[in-house]
């Protein structure tokens, strides 16, 4: 028998819920923002995992692994074509903090990022709207909202996470994705001046920038 499908007061509720504890999170000062991201990623962990999905439902498993390969080599080559058309017109420039510690966190971080646009924001918006055309557009501008005051950041994010919503409901698996993601927005920090995007920070970082190398 398949599992009923749950109301749709739930999909809101715990649609609001996380969306707005992400939020919250983003635009707390540093500090108390270090202590509780991981409870905000314990809280949305746990609503997508109360519905019991399986490793496949979550995109984790081996389910579209092999046909969503290509994802990585076309990142791979859109991140060569854009450093080198940043380094022709003078905006290349080095990463900040480009140490094995801060990329390794970092591709975590947009593995994470996956998880929440796919597995807690699509299902729910595709079971409230009325056409999965508009829960793609619904999670896109989300994703995108998520990191303002950073419009640069703001519009990469709203075009990625709609390709990357339509690509995950076609091979419905998130490891190409999480990798892709990362490598363009290594490539984005590199290519775009940091007084655009204040080393990637989004939320109240964003504003609180002030433009500070890490010591040598």
């Amino acid at each position: 028998m398949s599992r009923p499908e749950p109301p749709a007061a739930r999909d809101l509720t715990e649609l609001i819920f996380g969306y707005g504890l992400i939020l919250f999170i983003l635009w707390m000062p540093e500090f108390p923002q270090r202590i509780f991201s991981p409870v905000a990623f314990l809280v949305t962990l746990a609503i997508v995992l109360a519905r019991r999905p399986t490793l496949d439902d979550l995109g984790l498993a081996r389910r579209g692994l092999a046909s969503s390969f290509w994802i990585l080599p076309a990142a791979i080559v859109l991140a060569v074509v854009s450093v080198l058309a940043a380094k022709r017109i003078g905006t290349l420039h080095p990463l900040y903090k480009a140490d094995f510690q801060h990329v390794a966190g970092y591709v975590l971080w947009t593995l994470y990022q996956q998880f929440l646009l796919n597995d807690l924001f699509m299902p729910r918006l595709t079971r409230l709207l009325p056409s999965e055309g508009a829960a793609v557009g619904l999670a896109a501008v989300l994703f995108a909202t998520a990191h303002l005051p950073n419009l640069p950041l703001t519009a990469a994010t709203l075009v990625w996470g709609a390709i990357s919503c339509a690509l995950f409901r076609r091979y419905h698996n998130l490891y190409a994705l999480g990798l892709a993601q990362a490598l363009l927005g290594l490539c984005f920090a590199i290519c775009v001046p940091d007084a655009l995007h204040h080393h990637l920070r989004v939320g109240l970082g964003y504003l609180r920038y002030r433009g500070v190398q890490p010591a040598p």
